[in-house]
């Protein structure tokens, strides 16, 4: 048992690690080339990879035996996948830093654990509501542009990240469900072949160019390895060995990744209040999800022993 814990730990590590250079190298490519061109070269690379790896696993043969609830839960993830993706990638074109766009990611964790209580019918507890309450405080000083009506008191892409937080917790639960059924190499396949064919569907819509500048061919080569293929595929490994929300643990820490590796590379930096919501943010959902893991409750428990 605490041999799988170890092992869901250490792939979210490597989920987060991975899934934190997204933000790094789908903002460099996002700045030079259209959306659509963007998604069919990402995850044709991604599609292969997951190809690749499913057939060295053994796991194509799971087709064969797929029941037709299999089938409508692999359809139902692809077309949540296709939003869940969509919006993520648009609020990284659009928000400036891609820091500040991780930072209103975490909004996802917060919906995660949310939908862990109300859905799977996990435990909920005082700490974890402070950590909630935290993590929307910083989302909102994160977001807040100064502006006094609705349209402009939070800053462009605020709406892009929350739908995608919506759409990413509803498909993290369905395939928390069903991930010890179908194995991660197939849901990972699954994942980057719908998309696969929604962006080349759209590229043809709106009458993209293939050729792109090869700046920009690297950094989709380097991000659609760490995205699509490894990072998707230890968060299912994740799932798989620990809860939803103790793998948001780990996951919760990537903002301080991307802001590093954002100045590094884009030599951006959050605004103050940015920051400072952003921290808020990590601290928030580190500590909701440390409470949803019991490590409060471990402290507590041994503290009292002693007294005892």
């Amino acid at each position: 048992m605490k041999s799988d814990t170890f092992k869901g730990y250490l792939y979210a590590i490597i989920a987060t690690l991975a899934f934190s250079n997204v933000y790094i190298f789908s903002k460099a490519a996002l700045n030079e080339v259209h959306l659509t061109q963007f998604g069919v070269y990402w995850f044709t690379i991604g599609a292969t990879l997951s190809v690749l790896i499913a057939w060295k696993n053994k796991k194509l043969k799971q087709l064969k035996f797929l029941s037709k609830k299999q089938v409508g839960i692999l359809v139902s993830l692809g077309v949540l996948e296709i939003l869940t993706t969509t919006t993520f990638f648009i609020s990284i074109k659009v928000i400036f830093d891609p820091a500040v766009t991780s930072f209103l990611g975490n909004m996802y964790p917060v919906m995660v654990t949310m939908g862990g209580v109300f859905i799977l019918k996990e435990k909920f507890g005082w700490i974890e509501t402070v950590g909630v309450s935290l993590a929307l405080v910083g989302a909102f000083i994160i977001s807040y542009s100064g502006g006094t009506s609705l349209k402009t008191l939070f800053i462009e892409g605020t709406g892009w990240v929350f739908i995608n937080a919506i759409f990413a917790t509803i498909a993290t639960l369905v395939v928390k469900v069903h991930v010890k059924k179908l194995s991660p190499e197939l849901l990972g396949l699954n994942r980057t072949v719908w998309l696969l064919v929604f962006s080349v569907i759209m590229f043809f819509v709106y009458k993209q160019s293939i050729i792109i500048p090869v700046s920009a061919i690297k950094n989709i080569a380097i991000g659609a390895v760490l995205g699509p293929f490894l990072a998707i595929l230890t968060i299912y490994y994740s799932f798989k060995y620990i809860e939803a929300s103790r793998s948001s643990i780990v996951q919760s820490l990537k903002g301080i990744f991307v802001l590093a590796g954002a100045y590094f590379v884009f030599k951006s930096f959050p605004q103050p209040h940015q920051f400072i919501g952003g921290m808020i943010t990590v601290l928030g959902v580190l500590i909701m999800t440390l409470g949803q893991a019991g490590v409060f409750k471990y402290f507590t428990q041994n503290k009292y022993k002693k007294k005892s």
